[in-house]
């Protein structure tokens, strides 16, 4: 009778145990379409833009084979603008760098989103997220996974999305894995009110010790690996802005004004000088990271609309410096 009550109190005890341990590690927002999930569907008014330039570093198919192919699903043009224009497919460890036309804010709540095109709401394949306000420096968001690291999830295998925070990838297709810049508010270097391009990581999944990625409590993120085929890796689709600085031409250094107005169309940035004399103009564009993209010097006439061709340079966010004889102007553009 001892032993029988004992066996009961063990294994009431091991139940115990077993719901507190899972309530622990379920800490998360469930998946999209449940009750207290963060997803935001695409077509919410919350997104105020997306982005608008994007640039990746392909990872190969498997990681783990010195000779497998980089993926090649899709292209960077296809995680500009909103979701639904295809996915470019990172492979294991490879990324992205998105900007946008204005920079993003800390506002209330969560200030932008990136969408995955997983099929289901438990084959997840996660990302990493970093920010930078100078294009130069990245800053990650403490990302957390509570899911098992003992057994490999393999191929099509799944995860729970309670499991999962402050990774790229927790909601499927057409819903949005929201951020909250107010989390990277102790980086005394990052300017969370003016950030200018995101990073996406694939997480590679494997937890291999060669391989794995780890979490911010140094847990190996595992998910579904191998992928071993060409959409390999996260399947970036879109990330959409939701507090945004003011866009369009903001002025930044203002000294003796002798531009009367200007106008950026059809790849031509056309302005219109107010000095009464002509003169020679010395003209550079410079991108987010303080690239010179395009310099020139020419010769300018008062009154008379003078044109820069701009046929060269994708869209996106520029600094556009003009120096005249007396004078000199840098102003924010946007290239559409």
């Amino acid at each position: 009778m001892k032993l029988l009550l004992k066996n009961n109190n063990t294994l009431l005890l091991t139940i115990i145990v077993l719901f507190i341990k899972g309530s622990i590690y379920s800490q998360f927002a469930p998946h999209a379409g449940q009750s207290g999930t963060t997803a935001i569907h695409m077509d919410s008014s919350i997104f105020v833009s997306w982005a608008v330039q994007c640039s990746v570093n392909l990872g190969p198919e498997d990681i783990s084979d010195p000779f497998s192919n980089p993926a090649s699903t899709g292209d960077s043009s296809m995680a500009i603008g909103p979701p639904g224009n295809g996915v470019v497919s990172l492979g294991d460890g490879g990324s992205a760098i998105l900007t946008f036309e204005s920079p993003i804010e800390n506002g209330p709540g969560w200030d932008f989103a990136v969408f995955e095109n997983s099929f289901s709401n438990d084959f997840l394949e996660l990302g990493f997220v970093e920010v930078s306000s100078n294009n130069v420096d990245f800053y990650r968001f403490p990302a957390s996974s509570n899911t098992q690291d003992s057994l490999q999830i393999d191929t099509f295998g799944t995860i729970d999305a309670q499991n999962i925070n402050n990774l790229a990838g927790k909601y499927r297709a057409t819903y949005g894995t929201p951020f909250d810049l107010e989390e990277l508010s102790n980086y005394t270097m990052l300017d969370i009110n003016s950030i200018t391009s995101i990073k996406i990581i694939d997480v590679i999944g494997s937890i291999n010790s060669a391989y794995c990625n780890y979490d911010q409590n140094n847990n190996k993120i595992n998910d579904p690996w191998p992928t071993a085929f060409s959409s390999s890796g996260f399947d970036l689709d879109a990330i959409g802005v939701i507090h945004q600085l003011p866009s369009n031409i903001v002025e930044l250094k203002n000294s003796e004004t002798f531009i009367e107005n200007i106008k950026i169309s059809n790849n031509l940035i056309e302005i219109l000088l107010n000095h009464l004399t002509s003169q020679k103009i010395k003209f550079s564009i410079v991108n987010l990271s303080g690239q010179i993209v395009l310099k020139s010097e020419q010769f300018y006439t008062p009154k008379n609309h003078n044109s820069i061709n701009l046929n060269n340079l994708i869209r996106g966010l520029y600094v556009l410096h003009i120096e005249g004889r007396s004078s000199n102007e840098s102003m924010k553009i946007l290239i559409p």
